[in-house]
């Protein structure tokens, strides 16, 4: 039996020989794709690990040289001296604490602030337009940032605070605040936004107004993707570098003064590595020992973040 296409006769042999080459080439590429996709997630996880093992070797030669209970306890990082350097990881500790918390009394505020506007007063067009201009921010690189904080901001509150020093913990916060809005606004308004309107609808027939469906019924609502977005931003925060190397100083001091020139985890991490240390000296393996703090930092805001959303997830 044949079947007629045109000018070109087929037999039901050669269709079914013809659909069985299509199927093998169908079956081989159900086949591969699940490698490829097993072999990217592979080399993502052994990347990790591969950062995790260096972390932990050079920081294991770092404390085989400094005490840990120097490293934890002490109160100053004077690193260059190889005879009498000290190495308490306190005054990093505190700088990164300092600005991060600058930055987010900026963020959290104005980020919020943003996402509730977007989420419930905006029209679909004005959010069209509004939400990606606001994350055109988080695209700016961070040197930018950085230089913008030291050359503008820094004057601008000089003006205000004259006391201020040309590094200084504040304006590199300040900054980094502005930097990280787009994160805190982004997610909180994802969040805010996957709130059924149904919920809106039934408190506005019980006579609420916009603004009280808004903080007493979508926010508590989406607690958990909002805490989220905050513990995500504070991760950011903790991990930025180059506004802080530029515009926070490099003095490591055990200092709650916003207007003092201070040092953060990351900005020491910069100064070594600009090649103040040969390979080998006990500043070089410091530098592995900040990183590796560094790291539990941000682990434990990514961890807590996780744990945040589950606990407070409302499933509609």
């Amino acid at each position: 039996m044949a079947m007629t296409d045109g000018n070109r006769s087929y037999s039901v042999r050669e269709m079914i020989k013809e659909n069985k080459k299509k199927q093998s080439g169908q079956q081989f590429v159900e086949w591969l794709m699940p490698k490829l996709l097993l072999l990217t997630a592979t080399i993502s996880i052994l990347t990790t690990i591969g950062i995790l093992f260096t972390l932990l070797f050079e920081t294991f030669i770092f404390f085989e040289r400094v005490s840990i209970v120097e490293f934890l306890t002490s109160k100053e990082w004077l690193p260059w001296d190889e005879k009498t350097g000290s190495f308490g990881i306190a005054p990093l500790v505190t700088g990164t604490l300092l600005t991060t918390a600058i930055a987010m009394i900026v963020a959290i505020p104005i980020g919020l602030a943003s996402a509730i506007y977007l989420s419930e007063y905006a029209s679909e067009k004005t959010r069209k337009v509004l939400k990606p201009t606001l994350e055109v921010l988080a695209g700016i690189p961070t040197i930018v940032y950085g230089f913008f904080a030291l050359t503008f901001v820094t004057p601008l509150l000089q003006k205000i605070i004259p006391d201020l020093g040309i590094f200084n913990a504040l304006s590199p916060g300040i900054v980094m605040g502005i930097m990280i809005i787009p994160m805190v606004a982004s997610l909180s308004e994802d969040a805010m936004s996957s709130v059924p309107n149904s919920i809106r609808e039934g408190a506005l027939g019980l006579g609420s107004t916009k603004l009280e469906v808004a903080l007493k019924v979508v926010l508590p609502a989406a607690t958990s993707g909002i805490a989220a977005s905050f513990m995500l931003a504070i991760s950011r925060a903790v991990g930025e570098t180059m506004i802080v190397a530029v515009a926070g100083g490099s003095s490591p001091v055990l200092t709650f003064d916003v207007t003092k020139s201070i040092q953060t985890l990351t900005a020491y991490i910069v100064q070594v590595t600009t090649g103040d240390a040969g390979y080998g000296t006990t500043v070089y393996y410091s530098i592995y020992a900040v990183g590796m703090t560094l790291f539990v930092f941000t682990l434990a805001m990514n961890l807590l973040a996780q744990y945040i959303s589950r606990r407070f997830r409302e499933e509609y």
